[in-house]
């Protein structure tokens, strides 16, 4: 169970991964060395899964977002264990779902520097995948929140 101390940190290396032990313990009132432990206890657990740099897509020339709807013809594991695969290896997608309540059976994330190269995702990977029946885009004219923290609270 996770107590104050554990979940201001959380919040606290959501925000800056790349603070310092010293002053994340300043920040939650502990000396180094217990806030250290809690650290590498929250690590060792698998609530902290690793740390990353947060890029920026505009800088990188990312600038069409997509979500897909994927429609497989069978649901056999054979077929979703190769598409699942196939996705994973692919750049471009940056979420992947399998879901339900909807004539779709995966949901997709994807982004990309413009529709010439969405068309090509499209065309010359997604669609020649086996299984694949049908897909239904829809495409991101505006962000309007994006986060990549977790409520811990």
């Amino acid at each position: 169970m996770l107590d104050n101390y554990d979940k201001r940190i959380l919040d606290i290396l959501q925000q800056d991964g790349r603070i310092s032990n010293q002053e994340l313990a300043d920040r939650i009132g502990l000396s180094p060395s217990p806030c250290l432990r809690r650290v590498r206890a929250l690590e060792e657990a698998g609530i902290i899964e690793g740390y990353r740099a947060l890029l920026s897509a505009k800088a990188l020339g990312l600038n069409l977002i997509a979500f897909l709807s994927i429609a497989m013809d069978r649901h056999t594991p054979e077929r979703f264990a190769n598409f699942d695969a196939q996705v994973a290896a692919m750049p471009e997608v940056l979420e992947c779902f399998l879901i339900t309540g909807r004539d779709a059976d995966y949901q997709l994330k994807v982004i990309v520097r413009d529709m010439d190269a969405y068309q090509d995702l499209l065309l010359n990977k997604l669609t020649r995948i086996e299984g694949v029946s049908g897909v239904h885009s829809s495409f991101v004219l505006r962000r309007v929140v994006e986060r990549t923290t977790l409520p811990v609270g």
